[in-house]
C-alpha cells in the first residue's frame, strides 16, 4: 500500500492511496462529527445532516441529479453516522475521478437545505426510527449504550427520537455545520489503482508527483471551504462500581441480549490484545462462545464478540439471540461469563491463541482488499490516532502478544463490578436470575 499525506493550506487532510490494482477508486470524507457532539435538544442532526446532503447542492439542485449524476458514471455513492464520525463516500472508475470529487465537494460544502426537504425527510428519518424500533437486535443494542452510557451523549441513539428530529429546522443545520464541519476536522481519502494506466513509472514512491494530478484537482475543489475552530465533546467518566442489568419485556420471538464490560480506548496500548481476547472469545464458528452455546447446546443463532473504541474509553460486548425460554436464557448468560471468567482465572491454550491471533490478522488484511474499507482503515486511523499505521505494523504488534497478556486483560477488564446487561424478549425481569 502506497500512500501520501497532504494537507491543504486551509487544514484539509486529503490521503492518497495506491492500491495498484484495478482502474476504480473510493473517495471517502470522513467529518470529526457524531452522536456524541449532540446534547438532548438536537440529539439526532449528525444523521439528520448527512441524508440532507444528499438532497440537492448549489451545483447538483436535487437529489435525483445527484444520484443520476454518479451511477451515470457507474458509480456508488452512500454514507453512514455513528457516535463520533461520519462519512460520505463514492465508489467510480478512476476516469471519473474530478466528477466525482466535485459531487462530493458540493455535497459537503454547498447543501441547499430547503424547508421542504427537511420537512420530508423528517417522515423518513421517523420512518427509519420506527424500523429500528422492529428490529430487537438493532434495539437491545440501543438499550445497552443507553445505561452503559447514562446521561451521557455517547448514550444517545445515532438517530434521535422522533420528538427531536420532528422539531429541526433549517438553522439547526446550519448551527451543526458552523460547530463541526470545518477542513481541519475532516480526512478526505482517495484509494484505488491510481498509478493504473499512468503514461510515467516512478521509482520512487515518496515522489509526490505521481500524485500531482489527483492533488491538483482536490484541491481546485476544496481549496476554498473556510476553516474555523470546531466544538469539542463532553468526555466520559466512568464511575460504575456495581453491576448493571436493564431487562426490557417485549414481544419477540427470539431474545436478544447485550452482555459487556468496559473496554479499551483507540489509543490505548493494549488494544489489539483486546481484539485477540474478543476473537478468542466469540470472532467466529471455532470461538468459544460459539462451539459452547450453538453447536453443543442449541441456544441460539447467532453468538459475536467484539469491541466498540471511542476517544477516552470503550466496551467489550457479546451479543446473541437465544432461545425465548427462561431457564435456557439463563443458561446461556451462565456459560457467557463462565468463559470470561475461564480466561481470566488463565484457563488459555497456546493453540487457541495462535488461531486468534492468524483470524485477526487475516481478516484485517481481506477487509483491505475493498477500496471502501481501506479508505475507512486509513481515515479512522488518522482521525482517531493522528496517523496512517501500515496494516504491517498491525500485524507485527499481533504477533508478539502473548497468552499472559491476555490473561492478564482479561483480568482487569471482566470484573463483576463493571458487568453490564441489557435484555430484550417477552420474559418477565423476576425470571431472569443471575449471580
Amino acid at each position: 500500500m502506497t500512500h501520501q499525506i497532504f494537507t491543504l493550506k486551509n487544514g484539509l487532510s486529503v490521503v492518497l492511496v495506491d492500491t495498484k490494482t484495478f482502474p476504480t477508486f473510493t473517495a471517502m470524507l470522513l467529518v470529526g462529527a457524531g452522536s456524541r457532539y449532540e446534547n438532548k435538544e438536537n440529539n439526532g442532526v449528525a444523521h439528520f445532516f448527512e441524508h440532507m446532503a444528499f438532497k440537492g447542492s448549489k451545483k447538483y439542485p436535487n437529489a435525483l441529479l445527484l444520484s443520476s449524476m454518479i451511477e451515470g458514471l457507474g458509480g456508488i455513492f452512500n454514507a453512514f453516522t455513528t457516535k463520533d464520525h461520519t462519512g460520505y463516500w463514492i465508489k467510480a472508475p478512476l476516469s471519473h475521478f474530478e466528477t466525482v470529487v466535485d459531487v462530493l465537494a458540493d455535497m459537503i460544502q454547498n447543501p441547499l437545505l430547503f424547508k421542504e426537504e427537511i420537512e420530508r425527510e423528517k417522515g423518513v428519518i421517523i420512518e427509519e426510527i420506527n424500523m429500528y424500533e422492529d428490529e430487537p437486535q438493532y434495539k437491545v443494542w440501543e438499550l445497552f449504550e443507553g445505561f452503559l452510557f447514562k446521561n451521557h451523549p455517547l448514550g444517545y441513539p445515532t438517530t434521535g427520537y422522533k420528538e427531536t428530529v420532528g422539531k429541526f429546522t433549517r438553522q439547526t443545520f446550519l448551527d451543526y455545520m458552523e460547530n463541526l464541519y470545518k477542513p481541519s476536522n475532516v480526512v478526505l481519502v482517495i484509494a484505488g489503482g491510481l498509478s493504473i494506466n499512468q503514461k510515467s513509472k516512478i521509482k520512487n514512491q515518496n515522489d509526490t508527483s505521481k500524485f500531482k494530478n489527483f492533488l491538483n484537482i482536490v484541491e481546485k475543489k476544496f481549496s476554498s471551504w473556510k476553516d474555523g475552530q470546531k466544538a469539542s465533546f463532553l468526555n466520559f467518566s466512568d464511575n460504575q462500581n456495581s453491576p448493571q442489568i436493564l431487562i426490557k419485556t417485549k414481544k419477540t420471538e427470539q431474545a436478544h441480549l447485550v452482555l459487556g464490560y468496559r473496554g479499551l480506548n483507540y489509543t490505548h496500548k493494549k488494544r489489539y490484545v483486546q481484539s485477540v481476547l474478543m476473537m478468542i472469545l466469540g470472532g467466529g464458528m471455532s470461538s468459544r462462545l460459539f462451539y459452547q452455546l450453538r453447536e453443543r447446546r442449541g441456544l441460539c443463532y447467532y453468538i459475536h464478540s467484539g469491541s466498540e473504541p471511542f476517544s477516552e474509553t470503550g466496551y467489550v460486548y457479546t451479543r446473541a439471540g437465544l432461545t425465548v425460554d427462561a431457564k435456557k436464557i439463563n443458561e446461556a448468560i451462565k456459560l457467557i461469563i463462565d468463559e470470561h471468567q475461564k480466561i481470566a482465572e488463565g484457563e488459555l491454550k497456546d493453540e487457541e491463541v495462535k488461531k486468534a491471533k492468524e483470524m485477526v490478522k487475516g481478516r484485517l488484511i481481506l477487509s483491505l482488499e475493498d477500496t471502501h474499507d481501506l479508505a475507512s482503515f486509513v481515515g479512522r486511523k488518522l482521525i482517531f490516532e493522528g496517523k496512517i499505521v501500515e496494516p504491517q505494523e498491525v500485524i507485527k504488534k499481533i504477533d508478539v502478544i502473548t497468552k499472559e497478556e491476555i490473561i492478564d486483560l482479561a483480568k482487569k477488564l471482566f470484573v463483576k463490578e463493571k458487568f453490564n446487561l441489557a435484555l430484550l424478549s417477552p420474559l418477565k425481569e423476576e425470571e431472569i436470575s443471575l449471580f
